[in-house]
Parts: C-alpha cells; sequence; structure tokens
C-alpha cells in the first residue's frame, strides 16, 4: 500500500503528537545520507525512517525548512507518511540515543562512562580533561591547578569509542559524527548530561600521527549572585577602576591574557553586576563562540556550525554587525580574533555603544599593538573615546594555608639568584613570604588549594594615548605608572607573595622575573643579601 501525507488546503493537516515512536531498531534512517539527507537545519526538525515514517517536530508543520523538505520527497516519488514527535525524540533518533540493540546500549553506557569522567573531574576542580588515544592504550589527564595530573589509563578501543561518544551523542552540534582523521571543535552544553556544578563543556580534537587527541574545557557556573571581583584575586583599586569602566556609557574595554587566564569569568561578573546595579532596565547582549557562562538577565547568542575558521570569522562578524540593530546598551564578543569582529567592535564603541571583549596579548599596553596587528588604524586605536578600559590578567596557584612554608625556614627550595631577586622585591616583607608545602589532606596532596588573578588595568586619557601614537611606549608606561597611579601585573604578584599568598617561584613563572619592573622596596645591602644566599646553602 502506498502511503501518502494527508494535506489540507496546500498544508500538512495537524496531526496528533506522539510521544513515544516504538519498532525503531534496525530500521535505516534515510534523511542522515544518501539521497533523502537532509539538511544540517532540517534534521533539527524531522527524520526519515525507511519504513515510510517522517517525523515531524511537533508545531512545525509549517516551517519553511519541513515544507521544504517534504516538497523534495514528493518530486522524488518518496511515499510517506507524516508523523508528529516531540523535537527531543527526533534528536535522539538521529543520534541512535533510543532503546534497543546492543550498539544502542552500548553507546548508552559509554554516555554513563563519559558523565562519570565529568564527574571525578568536576570534584578535582580540573579545568580540562585531556584524552590521548595512542597506538595501544589511552591516556587520561585532569589540569588541575594548571598542572596536568595522569588520572588512569585504558585500552585504544576504549578510547575510540569515548571519543566518539563524547563527541557524537552528547554534543550540540548539528553534525555529530565523530572524525578521528579531522580537527573538530564542539560543546556539551545539554544539562541533562553533565554533572550539577558544571554549565557546559567545549571540546576540541585533533589527529595525531599514532592516534587522537580530545580535550575538554569545563565549563563551571560558580558566580552565582556573587559580582564581588574581589574573590577572584583582583585588588580594591582594580575592583574600583572595573567599576569605574562599568559606569562609563560608551567605549571599549578590552581584557587580554592567554587561554585560560579567567577572562571569560571575569567578564562573567563584571555584566552580572552590572545589570543587577541597573535592576535589568539595561540590554545585554552577548556574542560567543559558543556561550560559555550564564549571565543572568542577558541575552547570549552563539555563533556555531561554522565549517572551518574563514566561515567562524565571517559569521562573527557578520553577527557583530547585526546586534548593533537590536538595541543594546552594552555588547559583550566572546573574543576580537581577526581584522572584521575588531573592526565591528571598533564601530560598536564609536556608535553609542558600551563593549566588552577578550584578545590574547601579553600585557595591558600590548592590546594596542594587537589590534594594530588586526589591522585597526592607530588614529582609533589610541582614542580614549573609543578605547576606555586596557585589562591584563592572569592565574597564579594560591598556597594552601594548612602545609605552606616560611621561606626564612626553607631557604634551600629556592636558587640562589632567585633569593636575591626576592630579597630586593619585598625586603621588607620577607618574614611573610611563604612557599609550597608538601600537600596535606585539606589541599589533596597538591599544596595549593586554586588560583588567584594577578592584573593591570590601564585608564588611558589622551596624554597617555598622545605617547602611544607618538611611538613612545615607555613614556607612555611611565606616565601611567607615575601620573595615573598605575600598578603592574609584576607589582600585583610581589604584593601576593609579600602577602603569603603565593609562591614566589611559581608566581615568577607566571610574571616573568621579579627583576623586571619597578622596585618596590630598595635593596638591602650586598653583605645582607650574601648572608641570605649563605643561610639557604647552610641548611
Amino acid at each position: 500500500m502506498t502511503l501518502r501525507p494527508v494535506r489540507h488546503n496546500g498544508q500538512p493537516a495537524p496531526r496528533t503528537v506522539v510521544d513515544d515512536i516504538r519498532d525503531i531498531d534496525g530500521v535505516a534512517i534515510l534523511s542522515n545520507a544518501g539521497n533523502y539527507e537532509a539538511s544540517a537545519e532540517e534534521k533539527k526538525l524531522l527524520c526519515l525512517l525507511a519504513d515510510g515514517r517522517l517525523l515531524v517536530a511537533a508545531g512545525q508543520q509549517l516551517n519553511s525548512h519541513v515544507l521544504s523538505y517534504q516538497g523534495r520527497l514528493e518530486r522524488m516519488g518518496c511515499a510517506y507518511t507524516a508523523l508528529y514527535t516531540n523535537i527531543e525524540v527526533i534528536r535522539r533518533v538521529n543520534q541512535n540515543l533510543l532503546p534497543g540493540g546492543d550498539r544502542h546500549q552500548e553507546h548508552s553506557m559509554m554516555q554513563v562512562t563519559a558523565k562519570d569522567l565529568l564527574t571525578k573531574a568536576c570534584r578535582a576542580r580540573a579545568s580540562d580533561i585531556h584524552l590521548r588515544v595512542k597506538k595501544n592504550c589511552t591516556e587520561i589527564y585532569f589540569r588541575i591547578h594548571n598542572d596536568l595530573v595522569p588520572v588512569g589509563g585504558q585500552t585504544r578501543e576504549y578510547g575510540e569509542r569515548l571519543l566518539a561518544t563524547l563527541y557524537g551523542a552528547m554534543t550540540s552540534v548539528s553534525d555529530s559524527s565523530y572524525k578521528p582523521t579531522e580537527r573538530q571543535d564542539a560543546s556539551i552544553a545539554d544539562r541533562d548530561k553533565l554533572p550539577p556544578d558544571l554549565y557546559g563543556v567545549r571540546i576540541a580534537t585533533v589527529p595525531t600521527s599514532d592516534g587522537s587527541v580530545m580535550v575538554l574545557r569545563l565549563l563551571y557556573n560558580d558566580a552565582g549572585d556573587n559580582i564581588d571581583l574581589r574573590p577572584l584575586g583582583f585588588s580594591d583599586a582594580h575592583a574600583d577602576m572595573l567599576q569605574r569602566l562599568k559606569e562609563q556609557p560608551v567605549g571599549m574595554n578590552i581584557i587580554s591574557g592567554p587561554t585560560g587566564s579567567g577572562k571569560s569569568t571575569t567578564l562573567q561578573r563584571v555584566l552580572s553586576g552590572e545589570l543587577i546595579e541597573a535592576g535589568g532596565k539595561v540590554h545585554v547582549l552577548t556574542i560567543e563562540d559558543p556561550v560559555e557562562y550564564p549571565i543572568e538577565g542577558a541575552v547570549q547568542t552563539a555563533v556555531t556550525n561554522a565549517h572551518n575558521e574563514e566561515e567562524r570569522s565571517r559569521l562573527f562578524a557578520a553577527a557583530i554587525s547585526n546586534a548593533m540593530r537590536l538595541d543594546p546598551d552594552t555588547i559583550m564578543i566572546g573574543e576580537v580574533r581577526d581584522r572584521a569582529s575588531a573592526q565591528n567592535a571598533l564601530r560598536a564603541s564609536m556608535t553609542g555603544h558600551q563593549v566588552w571583549t577578550t584578545v590574547h596579548a601579553n600585557s595591558a599596553l600590548a592590546i594596542v599593538d594587537r589590534l594594530l596587528d588586526l589591522g585597526l588604524p592607530l588614529s582609533l586605536i589610541a582614542d580614549h573615546t573609543v578605547i576606555t578600559g586596557l585589562i591584563s590578567q592572569r592565574l597564579v596557584k594560591t598556597l594552601c594555608p594548612h602545609c605552606k612554608l616560611p621561606l626564612a625556614a626553607h631557604q634551600d627550595r629556592l636558587t640562589p639568584a632567585a633569593l636575591l631577586r626576592i630579597r630586593q622585591r619585598v625586603a621588607a616583607d620577607l618574614e611573610n613570604v611563604h612557599v609550597a608545602g608538601p600537600g596535606c589532606e585539606h589541599c589533596g596532596g597538591h599544596g595549593t588549594t586554586g588560583r588567584s588573578v594577578v592584573a593591570e588595568i590601564i585608564i588611558p586619557d589622551d596624554q597617555f594615548f598622545k605617547y602611544v601614537r607618538q611611538g613612545e611606549k615607555m613614556e607612555a608606561v611611565n606616565y601611567w605608572l607615575k601620573e595615573l597611579g598605575g600598578r603592574t601585573m609584576l607589582d600585583h604578584a610581589i604584593e601576593k607573595v609579600a602577602a603569603g599568598l603565593i609562591d614566589p617561584r611559581m608566581a615568577e613563572h607566571v610574571v616573568g622575573h621579579f627583576t623586571l619592573g619597578i622596585t618596590r622596596q630598595p635593596p638591602q645591602s650586598p653583605q645582607l643579601q650574601l648572608q641570605l644566599v649563605e643561610g639557604g646553602h647552610a641548611h
């Protein structure tokens, strides 16, 4: 018997919504490949089975994608019966997640295993999970307090199934097929697939010479209603300056730092604070790739499903241009990574919007060089009415208060040169300086209990940017330090070392040797320095 779609006045007739799709096991899905393959957008709304059933998302019978696909089937002479069901059922059918069959059961078991791995990483407060599938084994690492820690190993076959499950069954990309020989990016945003502590997971994969690597960035939702920047590690002066930038109605504020330096977390708290302080009366619009952290009250949009970097750049620039037509007060751009997005971000700040964004740069002043490298004109970059804030931040491990060791009694932990540098920079507070201890039950044996921001913030004025326009960078830095009361990231790190909060070795690993920058305390006599070094070797 030939089955044809029932039509009413030229349109599909309403159908009863069926929540339970039965007899699905073993039935091929024609809309996934071949002559009847659906587009990425169509697959979100429908699924054509080999037995003639066309599953359509309830309420979408007049959707242009659905009508277009049905019209194509009719032109090709394909018989079908439309059956309306929940959109989640369609997603699960397309990804082979409905019960039935050993393959489906194995896939489901691997999902449980994957979620258990995410839960274990959350308990360890890991920022990333590294899965390395090699020729004869699979290695699993957690990045905890910026260190890669091995947490176990499995067979190669286990790793291949785990990576395929994470990408194919748990991500929210339209093309969910895992391809071990290609570079792929995706994200897990479905909260049902994640531990309660996680808001989302970003996934990146890359093939290697003997296998493949997948790295999962874990996105925690720790902020809640806490909009105070000080717990992140910012000083009182930093918090005051960021508050001042929040209150500026227009201008572009740029946060720089390497990957994993906490830029997104800072933006989350800044924008959440802006919304709360305004009583929800401002329109904050974000453009992200993908959405990383929830910002209550903001309209968060994602630029996703780009097949290559060129297409991603084009979509990102188009999203920024479109955002300016949506009546925003504040626009947050996840990252300025190319000339088009940088130009549109700058245009937004020049047309009456407050803009917050991030770039990769080594310091606050180096943000100017990065924008120049992206092709923006110096005359616009070095304008304090357009660029209103330059922020740079990094993260340094914080010492466990229960097992940290005083440097005075453990000088042998540092090299003589390092001791001299510390003596020069924190002479008056040397008795408060501590180094990491052996680890204890309070810190899980790590000697550290988390990470803290070290930062520098420049709120430029016309004179500062005049030096920049003239190419006099050292004069610009000196003016910032002496006339604008600036403090470098190095100074901020030294303050935390002097307070016994961070290990000087860990601080130097992040911000560089303490010999750079402005001396905080005058150096002691060479005799005292020599005594300190000799004392270190006496132990």
